[in-house]
């Protein structure tokens, strides 16, 4: 009973008074999970129209989300997309760019996910490890559910502190997913390195190998 009566958006714990599951803060953390695609598991529709509802819903708001965040990158550094291409620019054009990603890199790891983790860690009762982890784990849009914002029942939390958590994700998405392009384009140019290297080995010693046949050649003629 106490389980149905959870799912359905009570909360056992408590008086009359106690909130419920759907309240605006909890309803906004939770559209925020839809169009962000992190879907945490925690809370979700159990009517069939509510549940209706969310699979029209998340259509439409993920890629007007996802478009969003495109946007946001885009603002964040119009030139970061280019970086991985250092290595085909001149020196000093390609040293400047290295220096504006450590930066990008620094502040974004900084604002996202080593300050973070020490509020969650006062406001959740969490270690900072756990706090690192739920960060982590929300922004990569893993979204696993063993560690949620504002769930622990015992504790009393401003309804406020919801919507704030939607903004970082929304922000901390867009700049680790800048982050992610980042890293695949330089492992795509390091692989691509790589086998021209091997490429050009190879034809180095066929080219070796044919002089040598060619002397060989002439001298036993």
């Amino acid at each position: 009973i106490i389980v149905e009566a959870w799912e359905k958006g009570l909360n056992p714990k408590g008086n009359a008074t106690t909130p419920s599951n759907w309240d605006f803060s909890n309803s906004f953390f939770f559209a925020g999970t839809v169009i962000t695609t992190i879907g945490y598991g925690h809370l979700y529709p159990t009517t069939v129209p509510g549940q209706v509802f969310c699979v029209f819903y998340a259509l439409f708001g993920i890629p007007l989300n996802v478009a969003f965040l495109n946007q946001i990158g885009k603002g964040l550094n119009a030139h970061l997309v280019a970086l991985g291409r250092c290595t085909q620019e001149p020196e000093g054009s390609g040293v400047m760019k290295v220096m504006m990603m450590g930066v990008f890199l620094t502040s974004g790891s900084l604002l996202f996910l080593v300050c973070p983790p020490m509020i969650f860690s006062y406001v959740e009762g969490w270690s900072y490890g756990e706090g690192f982890y739920f960060a982590f784990i929300t922004l990569s849009t893993i979204g696993f559910g063993d560690y949620v914002l504002g769930s622990n029942p015992s504790k009393y939390y401003i309804s406020i502190y919801r919507c704030l958590a939607i903004l970082w994700i929304i922000f901390g998405l867009a700049w680790l997913s800048i982050v992610f392009n980042l890293a695949a384009e330089m492992v795509e140019n390091l692989i691509y390195l790589k086998m021209h290297k091997s490429e050009v080995i190879k034809e180095e010693a066929a080219t070796q190998k044919t002089e040598e046949q060619i002397v060989q050649h002439r001298v036993e003629i």
